[in-house]
């Protein structure tokens, strides 16, 4: 796993953030391709209409902003640990709440985005 800036993510991983950060849903689901995988708190999310659907409901309802503490490149995937920020409870979550976020892109696409809460990590 080799550490990275920010800046060396791919753009559709970089698009992916700014959509939260903005609050767009329509650029959160261009960033991903048709059949993507979101797989958020254990919970699995497969093809657009089924990520539209959380994404309205937990991301963007909840104003969920995304800030990057670190990124990493292993393998041809990404991880990136990002401070979430918005109005969803924090009641039995850590301060600051830090989440990583493991993707896969394909042609310009994110395929694969999952997001863990880790109690424990690597680097």
């Amino acid at each position: 796993m080799q550490k990275i800036s920010a800046q060396a993510l791919p753009q559709v991983i970089m698009g992916y953030i700014a959509a939260h950060n903005h609050h767009d849903l329509d650029a959160l689901i261009v960033t991903l391709a048709p059949d993507a995988l979101v797989n958020d708190a254990k919970r699995e999310f497969l093809g657009h209409p089924a990520i539209r659907e959380w994404a309205d409901k937990e991301i963007f309802s909840d104003n969920v902003t995304l800030e990057i503490e670190s990124a990493f490149e292993q393998s041809g995937s990404w991880i990136v640990r990002c401070q979430v920020g918005g109005d969803f409870d924090k009641s039995n979550l850590p301060d600051p709440v830090i989440l990583t976020y493991y993707f896969a892109v394909q042609a310009n696409l994110i395929t694969q985005a999952i997001i863990v809460l880790n109690s424990k990590i690597a680097l």
